[in-house]
Order: C-alpha cells, then structure tokens, then sequence
C-alpha cells in the first residue's frame, strides 16, 4: 500500500483533497502525539482548523534500555497529565494513551493501530541539524516508515 503524506499549508487545500477521497475519510480519527504541555496545546491548536472526527492524544515515555530511565515514572505521569488537559483545552472529548517504550516511533505506529488510527499528524519539531541527528529525528522516522497518513501541521505561531 502506498502512504500519503501530507505537509499542509491551509486547512481548505486538506479539506478538499478529502472530500474528493470520502470513501476512508483521512480524518475520522487522528492520532496526536504530543511531548509536553505547551506543544501538546501548539499541536491540538495547529490540528483544530482541519476538524477531526476524533482525537487520540498519545504521550510516549521514552525508556531506557538497560540504563536507569530519563525521568522518573512519577515526572513522566505528571509530564502526561499536563499535556492531556492541552489537548481537551482544545479537543474536550479526546481520548488519551501513554505508552512506555524505548522505541519512540514504534510506539508511535503501534499506537496508532491499537486505535485503529486513520492518520498521524504531528508538528515537526525545531533543532539544528545535530540535534535532530542526535535524536534520530523522529520526523523523519514518522513520515518515511508508518503504514498510514501522516500529517505534518504547520506551526502555530511566527516563533517555529
């Protein structure tokens, strides 16, 4: 099957691409993955113009392998909590899954298929080029090897 990918620039431009496709509406049901507060509420607010039919807000907790674990459970809990209220700060009827893996990506389309997601969408993340090789950039990772639509939204405000 072939993927879509979608870098959307206007929410008509996605709006009319999907009307012209009815048959599996790409927005039915969006998975979210979010970090932390203030970009779970970047990201709700860069998806709300598109009007999805349901939300799925997913926190991945990043594990160590072997090492002792970035945060403690607790922080990584309360790091969750806060970034759920973001999204029903936006989306109030959202559904939410934290996931601990040390595989962030995996988990992210694993996730997405214990949802049954119909699209991914995300907000790329600002780094240098040696950060983003550091991280393994997740972005990239995202779009190049998920088995569904996945949807970079654009940013929210002139500082991304």
């Amino acid at each position: 099957t072939g993927q879509l990918i979608y870098e959307v620039s206007s929410p008509s431009l996605l709006m009319t691409e999907i009307k012209e496709n009815s048959e599996n509406d790409l927005l039915d049901h969006v998975l979210l993955p979010v970090a932390h507060e203030e970009d779970a509420l970047k990201t709700a607010h860069a998806l709300e113009p598109y009007n999805p039919g349901r939300v799925t807000a997913l926190h991945v907790v990043e594990k160590a392998d072997g090492a002792p674990d970035k945060t403690p459970v607790a922080q990584s809990e309360e790091t969750a909590a806060e970034a759920y209220a973001a999204v029903r700060s936006v989306f109030s009827d959202a559904d939410t899954q934290t996931v601990y893996d040390r595989d962030v990506v995996g988990a992210i389309f694993e996730a997405a298929d214990d949802v049954d997601a119909t699209a991914i969408a995300f907000r790329p993340r600002r780094g240098s080029r040696l950060q983003k090789f550091l991280s393994g950039d997740y972005s990239v990772k995202i779009v190049t090897q998920g088995d569904r639509p996945v949807i970079s939204l654009p940013p929210v405000d002139a500082e991304e």
